[in-house]
């Protein structure tokens, strides 16, 4: 429930029309979504591994850090705040913005919704509200609950789509590599989270058996529902259909139980979403609290309120900078310049374990969990996620290139920090 709760959100109620829009044939949509849990499955595996041989440090940040250098951790934690997390927050949110609008019918933009939303989740979060764990489990099988009516009532009730819908869009000669590389980006959108369960690691009591157990099962469980969830689109929509709409889930329960199947899908996905956007705007916070920590960010950022024992300044940091990316940003936008980074740090985490394992002795590591067939695996995943990330710049270099700008002044400001720390 961790690995699945930390990986599905919203985004599979709408990534799928946008995956249609890059390829455009029923097997590649698919198949774009079976290579996207392949690369998740060896990944999950890969920080299993790391979290195990750093039991006491955990987390993404302190791998970079003890693998390379301080100034590649916090770049990682510099393009969390302004890009990876506050990026997806903000997709989160416009896909709420979404579906509130479904909801309510009212004439308000997305991306308003959105800055809204996260404004108050922040401002409640500040105040240490945290959801318990009754909460959280009701808004994860809201969740659940919703994906299976959608599969369900657009098997069982929906007719396949008509003959001129479920024929494929034109497909230009050599075009298909190019779009199955731009699909890669909503599918690893999507799948993203299976990273945080590898964080709980020193605390269980035998992580060598149930850290691989959970993650395996946890990221196929998750890759079925994905599937089932877009072959469930594709048949009552076809391609063209699917790529034609922002709002796949609500026009298969649209189709299925009219007006109030669209509103009761997207009263599900509302609250999930909801859920997810809460979650993350408390415990991000924590990167950029350790980096103040160890003397590279605002002072400020470091210090809890003395009242609720939240970092109050580092929570209305983040709200704040994603609310601006929604306002400035469309959603598709929005998952170019995040996915870049983002797997562009997962290849170096995952070369991270190269580094580890040379500096570990043999029979030190035979207690440890192990990604299976290394190097090969590991090899495989730092190199899929490089070649997307350098695809998504080569073909969006608008979009994916305002994430590496904001990557290279994250080089220019560390020094600021670094360099007068270093001299006392």
């Amino acid at each position: 429930m961790i690995v699945m709760g930390g990986i599905i959100g919203a985004g599979i109620f709408v990534n799928p029309s946008v995956v249609a829009s890059q390829v455009h044939t029923p097997m590649l949509i698919l198949g774009a979504w079976l290579i996207g849990g392949a690369i998740a499955l060896i990944g999950a595996f890969v920080y299993a591994e790391l979290a195990v041989l750093r039991p006491r440090v955990g987390g993404q940040y302190a791998y970079l850090r003890d693998a390379y250098h301080p100034i590649v951790a916090f770049l990682y934690g510099w393009t969390l705040l302004l890009v990876v997390q506050t990026g997806g927050m903000a997709g989160a949110a416009i896909i709420f913005g979404r579906y509130f609008r479904e909801l309510s019918g009212l004439p308000v933009p997305e991306q308003a919704v959105a800055a809204i939303t996260l404004a108050i989740l922040t401002a409640i979060n500040c105040f240490g509200i945290r959801a318990g764990s009754n909460v959280q489990s009701a808004l994860m099988l809201t969740k659940l609950g919703a994906i299976a009516m959608l599969i369900g009532v657009g098997w069982m009730m929906v007719a396949p789509a008509a003959p001129g819908l479920t024929t494929s869009l034109p497909l230009q000669s050599g075009n298909a590599w190019q779009g199955l590389a731009a699909a890669m980006v909503p599918v690893l959108f999507a799948y993203g989270g299976w990273q945080t369960a590898s964080f709980v690691s020193g605390e269980m009591r035998d992580p060598r058996r149930d850290l691989p157990r959970g993650l395996f099962i946890g990221v196929a469980g998750v890759i079925v529902v994905y599937v089932l969830v877009t072959w469930v689109c594709l048949r009552a929509l076809g391609p063209a259909g699917l790529a034609n709409t922002n709002t796949p889930a609500s026009e298969v329960m649209r189709q299925a139980l009219g007006s109030r199947g669209a509103k009761l899908i997207a009263c599900g996905i509302a609250i999930s979403t909801v859920g997810f956007l809460s979650q993350s705007i408390l415990t991000a916070p924590r990167v950029y609290y350790a980096m103040a920590r160890d003397g590279v960010f605002f002072k400020a950022v470091g210090q809890l309120s003395e009242r609720t024992r939240v970092p109050v300044v580092a929570i209305i940091l983040q709200g704040a900078w994603a609310a601006l990316v929604a306002m400035t940003g469309r959603y598709e936008q929005i998952l170019n310049y995040v996915v870049t980074i983002d797997v562009l740090f997962f290849g170096l985490t995952g070369a991270a374990l190269f580094i580890f394992r040379r500096r570990e002795p043999k029979e030190t590591n035979e207690k440890f969990v192990r990604v299976p067939w290394h190097p090969v695996t590991t090899g495989v995943f730092v190199l899929a996620c490089w070649t997307l990330a350098i695809s998504t710049l080569v073909r969006y270099p608008q979009n994916a290139g305002i994430g590496v700008v904001i990557l290279g002044l994250g080089a220019l400001v560390y020094w600021c920090w670094a360099a007068p720390r270093a001299e006392t």
